[in-house]
Parts: structure tokens; sequence; C-alpha cells
């Protein structure tokens, strides 16, 4: 049977036994770097406000008290974060890990259709909103049966109708800790919920994805084991992880990406965490040289203004050692300008999805620039098969869908058993999941994503299900019939494109006259535009089409439309907005 196996060393012990914040705070591990002394943890990015681990576990211990003595939260409750990134947002997850809850942090960009999907699948009892998101957040409450006093505001120190997260550190830090820290028998850690994190799978809406405290800490511990920045053996100008680095706090904290790997990974590392509620490429390399920041986590359209806008060069940049990419393949040209933007520099990529919480692989440390185009090697204790389509395994050199065991693959789909089943494979006592993703891994371990098998639109980084805008579109007045697919953009990496079949009237009213057909088109995108997330937009355009194409069995042949459309289109270049 051909596996693949990690070539990238051993992989240190795991333990089974410790929550997210105990890990985090309040436990060693041979595998870590520890922070300098007085070295802040988290930096606000506005103010500059540096919070340190002296601050934090008080913090985190108020909360949990007053959570828990106001609003009972406790084993298995489900705390919704709707919010851009915030100095208070780390502390909330861990007080609420305190307690035995469940995090689940939604997109603030999401509509309040989009938000009640994600509270009510998750069964949310408490949401922590921005203020700017109030409206939305009430509208969504309503909808779900919370009470208008539990939802609470993160981001102001008071308000005249709900209670903040300035009120409830207070409280809690004035009043008799009353609540239990929830420990783990051995073993426990494995299976002890600690987020829901929304991925769209392989179609339809947005399905919480159980990701476990035990997960969470093997990727971190798989990270720190790839680039072994606690090896004494490992020169200091060679760690691409060092104690006292500052890094880039700007990849959302409701996505995987940004929560594992850009905070959890980058403070087990001994790194600040500069926390950016919202991309503005200007004011981000203002960030970047204000904090000396040493690592730039980020995405490829962040990287491709990196490479291309002139105002870069008006910056000194000559603190940044390493660049990495995630959530959307980086082009082997855009790596290569990258090198000469950023000379001597360590610049790669990894690659891995909600359902791995995070990485399956990521540039190793024997490379300095992924100059191949290759999303990395295996982290250690990550095992993987590439299943081809008739069924056979393939071997070095071959494709195949990637399918992958490790410590890091998440315990499936909450309350969506189809799904899971589908997903999430045992085999030999083992649990597997199918990536969706067709793959080719050569002789020395380098991994290459060649296409997408499953049916997800990736733009910046986020997960757009076609099924969920078709059957959005579906309730247009003049669409009859409709396929959405995924076509190339050299900003977003790919952008939704919305092939309709129109009603007869509709066809008509464009045959009787012609300039009709614009305005209808322009109704179609705006019908996504005031509905659904500005990334799930309809960028890629509405081209009309006599007929979608089907199997007998009706189902879309997607595949067929979308090379198609790639095959009829350049691709698209739009100019980023600073």
């Amino acid at each position: 049977m051909t596996e693949f196996v990690s070539s990238e060393g051993p992989l240190p012990h795991i333990p089974d036994d410790l929550s997210i914040p105990q890990f985090i705070l309040d436990s060693s591990h041979p595998a870590r770097q520890m922070h300098n002394e007085n070295q802040p943890w988290l930096i606000e990015d506005g103010s500059g406000k540096t919070v340190g681990l002296k601050e934090i576990r008080p913090k985190v211990d108020a909360l949990a008290n007053a959570l828990n003595s106001s609003y009972h939260v406790g084993e298995d409750t489900v705390v919704c974060i709707f919010a851009p990134n915030h100095i208070d947002t780390p502390i909330l997850i861990w007080a609420v890990h305190r307690l035995g809850g469940i995090i689940t942090a939604a997109n603030p960009m999401y509509s309040s259709e989009e938000l009640t999907h994600q509270v009510n699948t998750a069964g949310s009892k408490l949401l922590i909103a921005h203020s700017t998101l109030l409206k939305t957040a009430l509208v969504t409450a309503g909808e779900a049966g919370i009470p208008p006093e539990r939802v609470i505001l993160l981001d102001v120190p008071s308000h005249p109708q709900h209670r903040t997260v300035a009120d409830l550190e207070k409280e809690g830090l004035n009043s008799k800790t009353r609540y239990t820290e929830r420990r783990f028998k051995s073993g426990e850690g494995k299976t002890k919920l600690a987020f829901f994190s929304f991925s769209s799978g392989t179609t339809g809406k947005a399905k919480a994805v159980m990701v476990s405290h035990y997960t969470l800490i093997a990727n971190v511990i798989q990270m720190a084991a790839m680039y072994r920045g606690f090896d004494p053996n490992v020169r200091w100008e060679d760690k691409y992880y060092r104690t006292g680095d500052v890094t880039t706090g700007i990849l959302p904290l409701y996505h995987i990406y940004g929560l594992v790997l850009n905070l959890h990974f980058q403070l087990f590392s001994g790194g600040s965490y500069v926390v950016i509620p919202k991309f503005n490429f200007v004011e981000m390399l203002n960030s970047i040289v204000r904090f000396r920041i040493t690592h730039l986590i980020l995405v490829p359209p962040m990287l491709l203004l990196l490479c291309k806008h002139p105002i870069v060069k008006k910056y000194d940049l000559s603190h940044v050692r390493v660049i990495m990419s995630g959530a959307a393949p980086l082009s082997q040209e855009v790596i290569e300008q990258l090198a000469a933007v950023f000379p001597n520099r360590v610049i790669g990529q990894g690659y891995g999805l909600t359902e791995t919480a995070t990485a399956l692989c990521t540039l190793p440390r024997t490379q300095k620039v992924g100059f191949s185009g290759a999303a990395g090697r295996l982290v250690p204790g990550t095992v993987v098969r590439l299943l081809k389509p008739d069924g056979s395994l393939a071997k070095a050199g071959e494709r195949g869908e990637l399918m992958a065991c490790g410590p890091q693959i998440t315990l499936g789909y909450y309350k969506d058993d189809k799904a899971t089943k589908e997903t999430f494979l045992q085999i030999d006592g083992k649990r597997w999941v199918r990536t969706g993703d067709e793959v080719l891994i050569k002789e020395n371990g380098d991994l290459f994503v060649v296409d997408r098998i499953k049916e997800l639109i990736k733009v910046r980084g986020f997960q757009v299900a076609p099924a969920e805008l078709e059957g959005h579109l579906l309730g247009h007045p003049d669409v009859a019939d409709v396929c959405v697919v995924g076509v190339l953009d050299e900003y977003s990496g790919e952008v939704p494109l919305a092939y309709v079949v129109l009603q007869p009237q509709s066809a008509q009213r464009i045959k009787e006259d012609p300039a009709a057909a614009e305005n209808i088109k322009a109704a179609i995108k705006k019908y996504v535009a005031d509905n659904k997330s500005n990334y799930k937009q309809l960028a890629g355009g509405v081209e009309f089409i006599d007929q979608i194409p089907k199997n007998p069995s009706g189902k879309l042949l997607r595949k067929n439309l979308r090379a198609k459309a790639r095959s009829e289109r350049e691709v698209k270049k739009l100019k980023p907005k600073l």
C-alpha cells in the first residue's frame, strides 16, 4: 500500500489532558520557546497597547468568573464571537475554554442570514459582537431566540443597553471566584470540543467542524517540530521562528489559519502577535515598520500587493525575515517576485484545511524559498494517501485525491452524520479526511496542489460554496436555472461566475430589446450583493446560457462549465483597493 509519511523529523509528545489555555498559558513543553521576560504577547495595532502573560492570566480568570456567574457559561456552552480581530478576542477564547465551553467565531462580513445559520447550527447561547455589528447581531439574536441581554459588546468600555467585555472583566476581578476550571482526564482532550470552525466542506452551506483541544495543540507542536526552533543544535541564524519575533495578526481569528498558526503557534514559539482588525495595505506597511515586525503571515492577495505596489519601495522592511502564505495557492511566479523584492528572506507557503486544523504541509526548514511552487512537505506525524479515480493509490509523481491522517485531523461535522461519513473515513482504526484536492507528491516529498476536485471556490482564501449561491439565485424572478463556477482572478485567486438560464419571459424581453440583457445581469448581481458577504458576490460576472449541462441523474456538470469559462477568459486583473 502506497503511503507518504513526513520525513521532517520526529513528533514530540502531544499532551491529551490539557485544555488550550492550560497548554498556552500555564505549562511548559520540550518543543516550546518561552517569551523573554516582560515581552508582550499581544499588541494592539491602533493604540500600541501591549498585554503580557502577567496581565493575560488575571484577565482570562476574571472573564471566566463573570461569564460563569452572570451567564452560566460552563460545560459545552457555545459562545459566538462576531467581530474583526480584537486584542480581547484571544482572552475571551481562553476564558470560555477555562469553563469547558466552546467557541464559534463568525465572519464580521456576514449578513444576518449567514450569521443566523452559524449561530443556529452551533447552538450558540451567548453572542459577543463588535459595536459596529450590533444591528446584525440583534437581528440574528431575535431569529435564534437569544435574549437581547445575552448580546455583549466587545470593543467599547460601556453601553447604555448592553453589557461589555470591559464590564465583565471588572465584575470578575471584583467578585469572589465562583467557577471551577475544567480539567481533563487522560485522553479527554482528544474528544473535548474547543471550537466549531465553519467550513463549506464539499458543497452547500457552511458546516460546523468539530475542533478538539488536542487537535489544535497537536498542530502547534507539529509546526514547532517542523522548524525545531527549540533545538539547541539548530543555529540561531538558521531558526525561522525565534523568541522575541513579532508577527502580523491580520489573518482573521474566525479562520482556522489565523486561529491556529498565526495566533497559537506564534505564541508557542515565543513571538509577539500584533492584533490588526482590518486589512488596509498602507496601514499594514506602517504597522510593519512601527512594530518592527519580523514575520508576515499573510494570504496571496496581500503578497501580490507587496510584489507589485510601488509604495512598498518607500518603506524600510529590512527587519522582515519570514514571509509565509496560506489559505489559497501562491503561484511560483509570485514567489519569485517576492524573492526579488525581499532577497535573502524565508519565503514559502503551506497547505491545510479547516478539517485538518490546520497545516498538513509547509515550507521545510531546509529550504529558504519555495521556488518550486510546491505547497511544502508534510509536517511531522502526518501520513497521506493519493486516491486515483479507479480506486488505486498513486505513487510518487502521480496525481490523486489527497487523503490525510494525523493528530491534527478534526472530529467531523457537528450534527451532520452524512457529510461526516462522506469526508471523514475510519480506516484500520484511524481517522482519515478526504480533502477533495488533487495533488502530486514528488520523490523528495514536495507536495503540489494540482486541481480542486471538490466544488468550492476560494476567494482570497475564503470558501464559497457554489450550491449556496445557486440556491439563492433560483429565487430571482429572471432565473430559471443556474450553475456557479470559479474563474481565475489575479487578485482574489478565484471569483464566482454565474451561468444563468433565463425564464422564458426574460429571454423574450432580451429578444425584443437587446439592451435589456445588461440590465438583467446587473439585477442578478445586485440580488447576490444585497444578501451575501462581499467575497461571495459575482465578481466573475453573469453569463446567459441555453441549458445547464447535467448528467442523466440530474447532477450539474460543473466541471464542464468551469473548463468552458477558463478557456474563454484570460486571468481577470482587478486593481486592488488600498
